[in-house]
């Protein structure tokens, strides 16, 4: 046969197969990044972590909508599922633990203050109130303190006791526990004794509950961190108790 005619041989079938093996090296590539789950977002988080002064590594624990902000909100007002860490395992943020925290120390402070007002206004009406910036302080050292240092205390009791717990993951779902104080603050003003103790109580319950049957996916079998559930649980239930004491007395 003469040479020539090889150069005019169709070569469709030969192009045909580039995108079959393009496509398949996609395949495998894109399987070794994206990951799934847990391990998938621990990756990424490794990979964005540019330093502990570096803003950069903190975005992602921001990068959240409304949307999700407020139906993790509504989530932790109903803490039988116990399935928080599933909905937030692709994507936990600390924008609720700030912002909730916040607001609830703002919202202690004015509505503690206002209590008093009702108190004063009822019992003696001859002398002046004035306001109590005391309040701010004990909110802010009382609510800020407890969300930031309990979950690192329970993070690495939990590492110490073989759990592969996420110091991230407890930020964010501590965090949200307290977003149920923040209506009851409105409630609390009230001015009946025995009522402020049933809706504190009730809120207390309610955000242990949470707290404590989200914390059962890393318990397992060990009695030890059954312990540490109970002891999440009376914690919440404590401080509940201080929030209803110290500003509503």
């Amino acid at each position: 046969m003469d040479e020539s005619s090889y150069w005019n041989l169709p070569t469709s079938h030969l192009l045909g197969t580039v995108p079959a093996v393009v496509n398949e090296e996609s395949e495998a590539s894109y399987g070794r990044r994206g990951g799934g789950g847990r391990e998938g977002f621990e990756q990424q988080s490794q990979n964005n972590w540019k330093g502990v002064f570096s803003i950069s590594s903190y975005t992602q624990y921001f990068d959240v909508d409304t949307d999700v902000v407020v139906n993790r909100i509504i989530s932790s007002f109903y803490p039988a599922g116990g399935d928080f860490f599933n909905k937030i395992d692709a994507n936990p943020d600390l924008y609720g633990l700030i912002w909730i925290t916040t607001t609830l120390v703002f919202m202690l402070a004015a509505f503690g203050n206002c209590a008093t007002y009702l108190i004063q206004k009822r019992t003696d009406r001859t002398t002046s109130w004035s306001f109590d910036v005391g309040y701010v302080n004990a909110a802010a050292c009382g609510i800020y303190g407890y969300s930031l240092v309990v979950p690192v205390a329970f993070y690495f009791l939990f590492r110490y006791l073989g759990s592969n717990a996420s110091l991230i993951r407890f930020w964010c779902m501590w965090g949200y526990s307290l977003s149920i104080f923040i209506p009851t603050a409105f409630l609390l003003l009230i001015p009946v004794e025995i009522l402020q103790w049933i809706i504190i109580l009730i809120a207390g319950t309610a955000s242990s509950c949470f707290v404590t049957l989200n914390l059962t996916s890393y318990i397992g079998g060990s009695n030890d961190l059954r312990m540490m559930m109970i002891a999440a649980f009376l914690l919440q239930v404590a401080l509940a108790i201080f929030i209803k004491v110290w500003f509503f007395p």
